[in-house]
């Protein structure tokens, strides 16, 4: 007693939370239509003010802690919906931790209403459980959810029960091909292998706990680690051991077949009712094509439905985990979180689900990463942009203006000494790497970096980028990697968050990137090899910016073949499956960018007039 005593003196234990001092839980098992019970935890204001909305969040991550007199320290989107009062119902998914039945990753959507359960079937029976059975609600429910939680707020909404009012899906999955691991093709490989070393673990039974021990990779040189796996089939054959089903699931699918399409949202989401709010973050490294996509499926099968955009200068979540003033070394003018939770995603919420007052939300709320300012759209991308191509010239220049004469820049990509992605010695992904300055990329023989004259005035692009590479090869695969950077002037002044040796004048700030690997250039679902030496297109989507280049300021493109370990190495040798690429079959080859009246690369731009 007495060193327990001691102990409770050394270590002061932490203040109750406003959640904790004013809410109550209560844990139930909520019935699907097929007879398996899901786990949910509610907890109700100890002094409610009049019957209250419902704010769902649906998790594949645990609904913990567990038991009476356990209760989570934070509710809500964000304390002010704590303040304000509303029912919070944390419930884990099917086949997760306390709910019964088999998970599934990304569980296809049924085709057909009514002819099994899915993720939409089992939202529809917890909301209907819920405004018949949790004392004093207003009969309107509201749903939101980050990352993997966000893609269950956006399946909810479809086909939904009468009582989702409204819905907003944070960094949602939309499609994990283009989302967390496959980037046309190609495999995120750190966020791949780390995120399912430990959530791909088999489930077997209810549980209150993670199964099994957090991997340890042995070193935190990520670029080492990785090389050294070798062709991705080792990822099994040398660590998981077969404990990690869904590895070999993900390595068995390069192409986009029939396996990825039912998986996909965004074929069913015409029957959408409730109003929506989709936001997502400009520096999201895992889900950056969910919420542009949704928002985009939702406006153009939905006509009646309010449908808004949120992207704001964030990495994957940052909305809800910190101020939002920085990420790495860029600073955004503010606590651009607070902003958003305080004007924007609270008045959504409120408007809908308590009819307090118009939220005035415009459809698109975007944050500006070139001049820190949010803008407000009514219409997403803008309609007044205007497509212009920006095409790759002679001596590494860019310029509107067509090349009038034949050439060609030439690289060797060796996939024995890949790219790195980062600066930064990391055994994952880092948020960090989106805003990251690249000129340690530039400096490469295999980095091409194409720039613009200074800009004579400001120059905003807004919307998609595509770029339109006309290439060749002497191997018969390769991949693209884009990069759209913004070059600082020579004399911009030093910003506080540099580390000690690193100077903001003539960096390569990246603004956008994205990969593709080259045998999908006609087709996901149908790959097929270069033609050695034969000019081929390889078409590629840039993700959506709003970006405004400075006067002064230089606009640049980067393209290289490896970018790793982020991206898998590619073996450039037309294997059936990379994952199951030989050593023997990784070789370094030559790629040329062409850039001629023929064959001109080029990069189509929306620029906002």
């Amino acid at each position: 007693m007495i060193l327990a005593l001691l102990s409770l003196l050394a270590f002061p234990q932490e203040e109750p939370t406003f959640a904790q001092q004013n809410y109550s839980k209560r844990e139930v098992r909520i019935p699907m239509r097929d007879g398996v019970t899901l786990h949910a935890a509610i907890y109700t204001p100890d002094e409610p003010k009049g019957p209250l909305p419902i704010l769902l969040n649906r998790t594949p991550y645990s609904v913990g802690p567990y038991g009476e007199g356990q209760e989570r320290a934070r509710l809500g989107p964000s304390e002010l919906f704590e303040q304000a009062g509303y029912v919070f119902v944390y419930q884990d998914v099917r086949g997760c931790f306390q709910s019964e039945g088999e998970f599934v990753n990304m569980r296809p959507q049924q085709t057909t209403p009514g002819a099994g359960i899915d993720e939409s079937t089992d939202t529809w029976d917890t909301l209907d459980w819920l405004v018949k059975n949790v004392p004093d609600n207003n009969g309107r429910v509201g749903m939101w959810g980050i990352s993997y939680p966000g893609f269950y707020a956006a399946a909810g909404m479809i086909d939904a029960h009468p009582a989702l009012k409204a819905s907003s899906p944070q960094a949602p999955i939309a499609d994990w091909y283009y989302d967390d691991f496959r980037h046309h093709g190609a495999l995120w490989l750190p966020h791949a292998f780390n995120f399912l070393s430990g959530f791909g673990r088999v489930r077997s039974g209810l549980s209150t706990s993670w199964s099994g021990e957090r991997f340890q990779h042995g070193t935190q040189d990520g670029y080492a680690f990785f090389l050294g796996l070798g062709p991705l089939a080792n990822g099994d054959q040398r660590h998981f051991k077969g404990t990690i089903p869904y590895w070999n699931e993900l390595l068995d699918h390069p192409d986009y077949d029939a396996y990825w399409q039912a998986r996909s949202l965004r074929p069913h989401l015409d029957r959408v009712a409730p109003a929506v709010l989709t936001v997502g973050g400009w520096y999201d490294a895992e889900d950056l094509y969910g919420p542009l996509k949704i928002y985009r499926e939702v406006e153009q099968r939905n006509p009646g439905v309010w449908n808004g955009l949120v992207m704001g200068p964030w990495a994957h979540g940052g909305w809800a985990r910190g101020d939002g003033d920085r990420l790495g070394h860029r600073y955004f003018g503010g606590k651009q979180s607070l902003w958003y939770q305080k004007e924007v995603e609270f008045p959504f919420f409120e408007q809908h689900l308590r009819g307090a007052g118009e939220a005035a939300l415009p459809e698109a709320t975007v944050f500006d990463t070139g001049t820190n300012e949010w803008k407000r759209h009514e219409h997403w991308p803008p309609r007044a942009t205007e497509l212009r191509p920006l095409f790759a010239r002679e001596g590494f220049t860019l310029a509107f203006e067509a090349p009038r004469t034949a050439g060609g820049d030439a690289w060797v990509s060796d996939p024995a000494k890949p790219v790195p992605f980062t600066s930064e010695i990391a055994i994952g992904m880092t948020r960090e790497y989106m805003t990251e300055d690249q000129r340690f990329a530039a400096r490469r023989p295999d980095v091409l970096t194409y720039v613009t004259e200074p800009l004579a005035e400001d120059l905003t692009l807004a919307g998609p980028i595509q770029a339109e590479l006309w290439v060749t090869t002497t191997g018969t695969d390769a991949d693209f990697v884009v990069k759209l950077l913004d070059v600082q002037p020579g004399d911009t002044p030093d910003w506080d968050g540099l580390a000690a040796g690193q100077h903001a004048g003539d960096a390569l700030l990246m603004v956008r990137s994205e990969a593709i690997r080259g045998r999908y250039r006609r087709s996901y679902s149908r790959p097929e090899p270069f033609v050695p030496g034969e000019p081929a297109l390889v078409d590629v989507e840039l993700l959506d910016v709003l970006h405004t280049f400075k006067k002064g300021h230089r606009l640049a493109f980067q393209i290289q073949s490896t970018w790793f370990p982020l991206m898998d190495r590619n073996p450039q040798t037309y294997v059936p499956n990379v994952a199951y690429a030989r050593p023997e079959d990784f070789v370094a080859h030559t790629h040329t960018l062409l850039r001629s009246p023929a064959h001109p690369s080029r990069f189509v731009l929306g620029v906002l007039r």
